[in-house]
């Protein structure tokens, strides 16, 4: 989807860099797949900052995705693709052959009227979903399980898709968007194909008021609090940080600092890290 700049016609649309949604083909939304999801605002029960940089943004209903994908054996067809204020990838509205309507995440090149299916069964189809042990090596996948029936959790953002590298007895290879090469059961699943709105990362908001409408609040630099509120603060003036690497407010380093759990019972599953 290719992207379009803003006249600057206003100092808020002069590096404005937006989508042209020329793939979204429905305005509203399917209202049996909408729930409600209470703001926080950042604030816990005290009404004190939990979470930094966050609070307000516009109204918004949850759209449930289908992750699990489990519907099997039913043929069903693409009848729109949608915009989703909760994600970057957009998502795509099937109605099955019984009648039942679910949203997926929409692949690249799918469009409305193609028909996808779910199960062992299915073909090696952009859009299906089946289990690894049944798609061939060399296939880019996408919304890949980590336990098999638990849903889909890897290489679910706009563009991304993983590599099915090898297959060795119970485990298949598979290289992330990462990198990072990781053991996945055979019985896990995932869709076929690359994930679409490859444009969302030249997307530039250009302005305060579009970051305040994503419920994104301001971010103040370290070096401009006082030494009490940052280890950053204080000095006479523009004073450099002080120290050998950034830290966070509550002094843990940043810019490379492994925060994983040492001896996670899933390291197991790393052939080859990211790093």
């Amino acid at each position: 989807m290719p992207v379009r700049e803003r006249r600057s016609l206003t100092n808020g649309q002069r590096f404005r860099v937006d989508l042209d949604y020329s793939d979204v083909t429905a305005s509203k939304p399917e209202k049996s797949l909408l729930v409600k999801v209470n703001k926080t605002s950042g604030r816990d029960w005290r009404g004190r900052i939990s979470s930094r940089h966050k609070g307000g943004g516009n109204k918004k209903l949850y759209r449930i995705i289908d992750f699990k994908r489990n519907k099997d054996n039913v043929p069903g067809k693409i009848m729109s693709i949608e915009y989703d204020p909760f994600r970057n990838s957009f998502i795509a509205l099937v109605n099955y052959r019984d009648g039942e309507k679910r949203y997926i995440l929409a692949p690249l090149g799918i469009k409305v009227g193609d028909p996808v299916q779910s199960g062992a069964n299915a073909d090696v189809k952009i859009g299906n979903a089946l289990p690894i042990k049944n798609i061939p090596v060399g296939t880019m996948i996408h919304n890949i399980e980590m336990a098999a029936g638990k849903g889909g959790a890897l290489a679910r953002s706009a563009g991304a898709f993983a590599s099915l590298v090898a297959k060795e007895g119970r485990y298949a290879t598979v290289k992330l968007p990462s990198g990072e090469q990781r053991l996945i059961h055979i019985d896990c699943r995932a869709t076929v194909g690359q994930l679409g709105n490859l444009d969302a990362k030249n997307v530039v908001l250009g302005s305060a008021g579009k970051m305040r409408h994503l419920g994104r609040r301001p971010a103040v630099r370290g070096v401009a609090m006082n030494p009490c509120d940052h280890p950053h603060g204080g000095g006479e003036g523009r004073s450099p940080i002080g120290m050998p690497s950034p830290v966070t407010p509550w002094g843990k380093p940043t810019l490379g600092y492994r925060t994983r759990k040492k001896r996670k019972i899933s390291d197991r599953f790393i052939i080859m890290r990211r790093a």
